[in-house]
């Protein structure tokens, strides 16, 4: 039971990881149809970033994180205006090759600037705590308090604001918000903004756990991929729970299966719920 209840919290822990990932990446898509495939490497940058921030420049872990969700932010608002804006008219593959380029670039980049050698991230969340016969690390509590608070904070800015209201106005009619007066281009460089800045507090709050290095966001995003899929492209409430439901499929299967295949549990699924629901959990409209 202790080793279930335990799994539970990694899959909570993973899962919280995963939603942020994903939920950058339903936004766009909901609003630009793009497969940003470029998201990894957002989240890459994220977490170099962060660890810049805190080892060269001395700054706390949270004010670290700040600098990144900024910097991430307006890189992603870079990619909307010079590379996805510029080919709005083009045929939709050129969308995905350039997100491709964008990946391969930013990567190359890091590798340049920071080596490609595996960094850890120090954390002042280190701390074993003991708690109703669960043993983790303060880092992991944070990371799934941290994700829930900012899917609560997104939740209220969608729904809210009005700015919040022409993002989901934009992703459920791109033309009738155009004519209604909301201004498509500044959603645009706004969702991308959110979407960076989502990427780089889940990488900054995973990478303690994990390691940063220049290829550590290529597995992530074919989760997330995975993610918008199951739950319905474009779907917000979609991304989270497939979030959720990956890393718990993922803890349990790594317990109780074999940790070697935990990585495929991810694919499976897809196919297994795409054969009973082809359209995803949370698929929006009719089709």
């Amino acid at each position: 039971m202790e080793i279930l209840v335990q799994q539970l919290f990694n899959g909570l822990t993973i899962g919280s990881v995963y939603a942020l990932v994903a939920l950058g990446l339903t936004l766009v898509y909901g609003i630009l149809h793009i497969p940003n495939f470029a998201h990894g490497a957002l989240y890459m940058m994220g977490g170099y970033i962060t660890l810049m921030m805190m080892v060269q420049y001395g700054l706390h872990y949270w004010l670290a994180i700040l600098v990144s969700v900024i910097v991430v932010g307006l890189i992603g608002v870079l990619m909307e205006r010079l590379v996805f804006y510029p080919l709005r008219h083009a045929p939709p593959i050129h969308d995905k090759i350039a997100a491709i380029g964008i990946l391969l670039f930013l990567e190359a980049f890091a590798q340049y600037v920071w080596g490609a050698d595996y960094q850890t991230m120090p954390t002042p969340y280190g701390q074993v705590v003991q708690l109703f016969g669960l043993t983790f690390t303060l880092q992991r509590l944070l990371i799934i308090i941290s994700a829930i608070a900012v899917m609560v904070l997104l939740f209220l800015f969608l729904k809210k604001t009005y700015t919040g209201a022409s993002i989901i106005a934009m992703s459920q009619d791109r033309d009738g918000a155009n004519l209604v007066g909301i201004n498509t281009n500044r959603v645009a460089m706004l969702t991308f903004l959110i979407s960076g800045g989502l990427a780089a507090i889940a990488s900054s709050l995973a990478a303690p756990i994990n390691l940063v290095f220049p290829g550590m966001g290529q597995l992530v995003i074919l989760k997330a991929f995975v993610i918008i899929i199951l739950g319905g492209m474009g779907s917000i409430p979609g991304a989270i729970i497939g979030g959720y439901i990956l890393g718990f499929s993922e803890s349990l299967g790594a317990t109780y299966i074999s940790n070697d295949y935990k990585d495929i549990i991810a694919f499976i699924l897809l196919v297994v719920i795409l054969s009973v629901k082809p359209t995803g959990l949370f698929a929006k409209g009719g089709h």
